[in-house]
């Protein structure tokens, strides 16, 4: 994604005889919005004069504040490859929500990240974000509805036959290069019908756009090919469920400012108060970065993904893993965040909680080199090891008494976001679930 002016724009969409856009942005869960216009709207569009409804949109406004304006982000315009036909192709605008006034939407996740980034800046610090978001890919019944029957018998780094999502997933990634990504690996996951595409680490809002379109794209294209695309994070229970894992680091005058060659991990003095910042704020972001009821099926031991907080050089079982790159490839993975997450809101709490632990000098415990699933409670708290929230209602609790996280966000989207996860919270604890038929009817 380049940044074009608004005549290479309107010139690119007259040569690929573009007839609608979409302009798009998130709600506060992160569901992908958009205004559908016609090319005669373009210029208008472009200079920011399209209004929406947001009393309609979740999170947004009242009824009585609902005039919004969309202002798209130039570098975000492209033409979608698989709707190109004779009579006209579509494209795409990323937009920021604005008020009447002119000024940003606080309930905008887009600006949300925004804000958390210029304060990043005003230390000194361009943060980069790559993440490698899992999905399946499951079959669709004679009506068209969404099964949980995999597409395939795969397994980790399979090949066809065996692996029959291979030309599913190639033309996932042709769409997406056609679309300006630089892919730099595809491939089958542990469990049957998981996948992963891993693009370019760049800029945490250029990242937060990608992995929105990723998401898009990649249900469009299952879509073609009579399959369903799910980024839910525990779709099968007994397996592997679907993670995101992200990958972090912090530039300073052009220069990876993790980096120190010298020190045994290779990390610098501020990699390690990011990292203690990760750890002291885990908990609290967890909500953010983990958000549905379902979410809590896929933090659990045995499974791959992280239930404790502890990092570690080497230790996938820890929260935090610092891969052995070294040098400018410094980073640090965390790998509790799942793809159901709104990319905006979830990059803008982990790295506030990051940037928390720079201003405060804050030093993180020793790294845990041993499997913490193997570990015994005892072990566990003899070394400070806590755990992450077990359930949604948990992890909103944990994420209102983190006062760091929630100014990050705002009042505005903290309100909404956990107004509408406790109700999702209290449908589900409600709701009378068939393990309890199986297990209780007939024995009690």
């Amino acid at each position: 994604m380049t940044t074009m002016s608004r005549e290479e724009i309107l010139k690119i969409a007259a040569e690929r005889n573009v007839k609608f856009i979409r302009l798009q942005f998130t709600d506060i869960l992160g569901v992908l919005k958009n205004v559908a216009i016609p090319i005669g709207q373009l210029e208008k569009a472009l200079d920011g004069e399209i209004m929406f409804d947001g009393s309609s949109i979740e999170g947004f406004t009242r009824i009585e504040e609902s005039d919004m304006y969309l202002k798209p982000d130039y570098s975000t315009f492209a033409v979608f490859p698989w709707r190109t036909r004779e009579d006209g192709t579509t494209a795409r605008l990323i937009c920021d929500v604005y008020k009447p006034n002119g000024e940003p939407f606080e309930g905008d996740p887009r600006y949300v990240l925004k804000r958390v980034l210029a304060q990043a800046a005003e230390m000194g610090y361009a943060v980069n974000v790559g993440p490698e978001a899992e999905f399946f890919l499951f079959r669709r019944d004679a009506d068209g509805r969404a099964t949980t029957i995999t597409h395939d018998a795969g397994g980790y780094f399979d090949l066809s036959p065996i692996e029959r999502g291979e030309d599913v997933r190639r033309a996932i990634v042709t769409a997406l290069d056609e679309m300006g990504f630089r892919i730099e690996a595809s491939h089958h996951e542990v469990a049957m019908g998981q996948h992963e595409i891993d693009f370019q680490y760049d800029d945490a809002l250029r990242t937060a756009d990608r992995v929105t379109t990723f998401k898009f794209v990649t249900r469009a294209i299952a879509h073609l090919h009579n399959l369903h695309a799910t980024f839910m994070p525990k779709p099968v229970f007994g397996i592997n469920g679907s993670g995101m894992h992200t990958h972090m680091s912090l530039t300073k005058d052009g220069r990876n400012a993790f980096a120190d060659p010298s020190d045994e991990q290779g990390l610098s003095p501020t990699a390690y108060q990011f990292i203690a910042g990760l750890l002291e704020h885990a908990r609290g972001f967890t909500a953010i970065t983990n958000p549905l009821v379902n979410s809590y099926k896929r933090l659990v031991p045995g499974y791959e993904a992280p239930v404790y907080v502890a990092w570690s050089a080497k230790n996938r079982s820890a929260l935090i893993r610092v891969p052995a790159a070294g040098g400018e490839g410094s980073r640090v993975e965390l790998r509790s965040p799942d793809p159901s997450c709104n990319p905006y809101l979830a990059f803008a709490a982990i790295i506030a909680a990051g940037l928390d632990g720079i201003k405060r000098g804050l030093t993180p415990p020793p790294p845990t080199p041993q499997n913490i699933y193997h570990m015994t409670p005892e072990e566990r708290e003899e070394r400070g090891i806590s755990s992450l929230p077990g359930s949604l209602e948990e992890a909103l609790s944990s994420l209102l008494q983190d006062r760091v996280i929630t100014e990050a966000l705002g009042p505005h989207i903290v309100k909404s976001f956990v107004q509408a996860k406790l109700a999702e919270w209290d449908a589900y604890r409600t709701q009378v679930h068939q393990w309890e038929i199986d297990s209780y009817l007939s024995k009690y």
